[in-house]
């Protein structure tokens, strides 16, 4: 987007200097009389969010529980990033491990029907390769997967219930987080994903939490119109291990996601798709069955959900969270403003509603500033 002003350019400069508050939103170049790259990009970041991102009109708009059906269990295959992962990986023809893997399933995708099968990112730093499983709920990582040895690995582990003499097996512990990321698949998920999964790893740090919580991001889950779209699998209070499912996740909901789910066990109904495993009790008593049909009927999508202090959760996590937690109706910065906030344990929602107004009058400071000057030039006869 450019600016361009031939004649007395001044007369903007004088106008915008009553708004000084607004020059790191409002910048302008007096050499080429164009707008500054920070506010370009302040503009195409919050023109993606509004069209993909947090702030999309069909946010809300669906009842979420009961879109995803319970299953048994959850097979994650480490490949590559998700920058790398064709719109198909189910189809790919020209990736001979890709292929070889989505064969095998194909092949006896009738005897595991209660299996669902993702790609994950693999990642040095959390001791991830490509060809590593991750098996939930039986908390197991496989190493050594590839396309000759596929038709194997489903047959003894995933039919067979036998160990895989093919690779090396190693346990799994914690509490693991997987956001789609899948941006070659649905836009939605690649603009929601990357902002989520960064979030996810300041807090979890913010909490002293890295050893016992782990962040991927993972392919096509079903569901596009409803990302952010968060799997979380953890212990839940009877120490079994389940995957909830969550959709319309936005910044504002991970300190949720860690302080009610991952420490205290509690699922955050408002967001609540559905689950893998039998169903769980949660905080009211109920169990995630009677929360499917809660959601249904009362559309607990506008209601607020209130914790409070500090908590000793499930597995030793122990988190701070706010008192008053409230339930974001649609996130007013843009996209790369959540990639750069910060937070603090225990957040200061004052403090983020001023940083919100100050926001929002600086980009109408910034359009009347534009009007005036306009309005300068036809006086002017310009």
């Amino acid at each position: 987007m450019t600016l361009t002003l031939t004649h007395n350019i001044s007369a903007l400069f004088r106008v915008r200097n009553h708004f000084s508050l607004f020059a790191p939103i409002f910048s302008l170049n007096r050499n080429t009389h164009t707008l500054l790259p920070n506010t370009v990009a302040f503009m195409a970041s919050a023109d993606v969010d509004a069209k993909s991102g947090f702030t999309r009109p069909e946010m809300y708009k669906e009842n979420l529980a009961g879109t995803v059906e319970a299953y048994d269990r959850h097979v994650f295959v480490c490949y590559k990033n998700h920058h790398s992962w064709p719109a198909r990986l189910e189809a790919s023809k020209d990736d001979p491990f890709l292929k070889g893997v989505g064969s095998a399933f194909k092949a006896r995708k009738k005897e595991l029907s209660k299996t669902k099968i993702t790609v994950c990112e693999s990642r040095e730093d959390a001791g991830l390769s490509d060809g590593d499983v991750l098996l939930f709920p039986e908390m197991i990582k496989y190493r050594r997967l590839n396309e000759s040895n596929a038709d194997s690995f489903f047959d003894d582990v995933l039919l067979g219930g036998k160990p895989w003499t093919a690779g090396v097996q190693d346990g799994l512990t914690g509490s693991h987080i997987f956001v789609c990321a899948h941006g070659s698949r649905d836009v939605r998920c690649g603009v929601c994903g990357p902002v989520l999964i960064e979030k996810l790893n300041e807090e979890i740090e913010l909490r002293g939490l890295k050893e016992q919580i782990s962040v991927l991001a993972c392919s096509h889950v079903g569901g596009h119109k409803y990302a952010g779209n968060v799997i979380v699998f953890s212990p839940g209070p009877d120490e079994k291990i389940t995957g909830h499912w969550y959709g319309y996740v936005t910044p504002n909901d991970v300190p949720a996601l860690l302080d009610q789910h991952i420490a205290k066990g509690m699922v955050i109904q408002k967001l609540w798709r559905g689950q893998m495993g039998p169903a769980t009790q949660v905080a009211n008593g109920g169990d995630t069955d009677t929360v499917k049909q809660n959601n249904v009927e009362s559309n607990n999508l506008s209601s607020n959900v209130n914790v409070g202090g500090c908590c000793q959760g499930v597995n030793g996590v122990s988190c701070c969270q706010t008192a008053n937690f409230e339930q974001n109706k649609g996130i007013e910065e843009t996209t790369g403003a959540h990639k750069k906030q910060g937070s603090e344990t225990c957040l200061k929602w004052p403090a983020l509603q001023q940083h919100n107004i100050i926001t929002a009058a600086g980009v109408l400071g910034a359009l009347a500033a534009i009007a005036v000057a306009y309005r300068f030039y036809r006086r002017e006869g310009l």
